[in-house]
């Protein structure tokens, strides 16, 4: 079984459903299933060197009063997960565009979801910004790899064109959000579900056996 999870590492939920997906494999230890990072851009059209998050709090969250109870609601359903979101570290809304090829680079050397973990926590936990050579390099060397060797890939253009393409696969699937999880190419989980949804949907399919 191959699962296909297409995510951004500035997605809050994209943290939980990542979460809540390995919770459920872990349960089914039995299972022989691989998982593949698969980029998506929420904000594609976003600048290289991104915009203060105050902007984006006004701009796509309503404000922040608005964006305050949209906040204590991701914050309150990660808890659960071990999750913590630390709304108010966060600076900058980042190009995801380095830390999609970070992650592909990092899964070239068996380290992908070290890597998205260790991304994800860098945004929403510790608040640094991923669009930083520095703060990428960092969160490369929490996930166990060398960090002047993920600066060094960074700096040339290696990566950019397969995000590009997964972004444009999502959207032939008719992907418009993000978490979404495809199951051998056939199955769709979509969004952060609880780990019992997860559950169900690998036992369907693992029932199935290859069957559409």
């Amino acid at each position: 079984m191959h699962i296909d999870v297409f995510s951004d590492v500035v997605c809050p939920w994209c943290y939980i459903g990542e979460r809540r997906l390995a919770a459920a494999l872990a349960q089914r230890p039995a299972l022989r299933a691989t998982r593949s990072w698969r980029p998506f851009q929420l904000q594609p059209e976003m600048p290289a060197e991104g915009i203060p998050w105050a902007e984006m709090v006004r701009t796509k969250f309503g404000g922040p009063e608005r964006a305050g109870a949209m906040f204590r609601q991701v914050s309150a359903a990660g808890a659960p997960d071990g999750i913590r979101f630390e709304w108010e570290r966060v600076a900058t809304a980042p190009s995801t565009v380095d830390a999609h090829r970070l992650v592909l680079w990092a899964a070239e050397r068996g380290r992908e979801w070290e890597m998205a973990e260790a991304l994800f926590g860098a945004y929403f936990t510790e608040g640094r910004d991923l669009g930083s050579a520095d703060d990428l390099a960092a969160a490369a060397a929490r996930a166990g790899l060398d960090p002047e060797e993920a600066r060094a890939y960074l700096a040339g253009d290696e990566g950019r064109d397969a995000v590009r393409r997964s972004q444009e696969e999502a959207r032939s699937l008719g992907i418009s959000g993000v978490p979404y999880f495809v199951i051998d190419g056939r199955w769709a989980v979509s969004g952060a579900q609880p780990v019992e949804v997860f559950l169900r949907a690998l036992d369907e399919v693992g029932a199935a056996g290859g069957a559409p």
